[in-house]
């Protein structure tokens, strides 16, 4: 059975991303011309996966909206003959089977899991966290899910960080068995540089075995009253093999303003429409502050 479901936690309130994210979800926040939870949604459409469950919280309706028909929209778009957004307005709507369900309080990345249960079942299933977008160009999801068809097994993905910055990340104890590929021996959430297993820090991109809901249930919450999905990985790590992929190519964590940033320029730079003037624009920009 190989990966057809997907579970992206949207439940969070967005601190970091303050005042924006006061009165919007921060998974709306616009890279370029799009949602940033629409880039993740496409990513899990690339990778074949069509059935999609999206855990938000109170304030998020606009998540769904987003993702639905706007039929007044449509028509206008019609009626003035604006083919090429009205096909880009109907393929938001059309190219998934998203569901939605509700956490209804902020417990943690594990909990917002646990809360998917029902809806994957015994299938497995990929988590994809909105603060993390991943270049198109880089298959990372497709070459997890090529991992899990090989052994049957969770894969986390993982990448190297300069070590004083591990403790922002749960880190992985690799056992290499391939130049990218690990089997992932033991896992800690946020450790100290000096203690931590390795620089391989756990990305927001995740390939689970049904497994996990019971690891989750045994895991105790932590000193804020969160269930964390780290010490739930931990536990299944104790009772089956979890293998992580080691990702070398683009990813931004748009939670942070200084890679928000980059996200948009890069990704901008990379727009048929919108690069050559804009490549100009950043080039005069340069220069101009180059003379200041």
């Amino acid at each position: 059975m190989s990966v057809k479901k997907a579970v992206i936690p949207a439940a969070g309130l967005g601190t970091r991303f303050l005042p924006a994210t006061k009165a919007q979800p921060k998974e709306m926040l616009p890279v370029v011309d799009k949602p940033a939870i629409q880039y993740v949604v496409e990513e899990a459409v690339r990778a074949g996966i069509e059935d999609i469950l999206i855990v938000t919280g109170r304030g998020k309706r606009s998540i769904e909206d987003h993702f639905d028909r706007s039929f007044e929209l449509e028509h206008y778009l019609e009626e003035n003959g604006d083919r090429v957004r009205l096909e880009e307005v109907r393929r938001i709507s059309e190219m998934a089977d998203i569901h939605y369900i509700r956490q209804k309080d902020p417990k943690g990345l594990g909990h917002a899991v646990l809360a998917a249960e029902q809806h994957v079942g015994d299938h497995p299933f990929a988590v994809m966290l909105g603060d993390d977008l991943i270049a198109a160009d880089d298959l990372l999801l497709e070459s997890m899910i090529a991992v899990y068809d090989q052994f049957g097994r969770s894969v986390l993905a993982v990448m190297e960080v300069e070590r004083e910055a591990i403790s922002h990340y749960g880190a992985i104890r690799p056992e290499f068995i391939e130049e990218t590929l690990a089997r992932a021996v033991d896992i800690v959430e946020k450790p100290a540089p000096d203690v931590a297993p390795s620089n391989l820090a756990v990305l927001g991109r995740y390939v689970l075995t049904p497994e996990i809901f019971s690891a989750l249930k045994d895991t105790p919450p932590d000193r804020k009253g969160e269930i964390q999905l780290t010490d739930g990985l931990r536990r299944l790590i104790s009772q089956q093999a979890v293998y992580a992929k080691v990702f070398e190519g683009r990813r931004y964590d748009i939670g942070n303003k200084l890679d928000y940033l980059r996200a948009t320029v890069e990704l901008a730079c990379e727009r048929e429409d919108l690069a050559p003037e804009f490549r100009a624009f950043l080039a005069d920009f340069a220069l101009r502050e180059r003379l200041v």
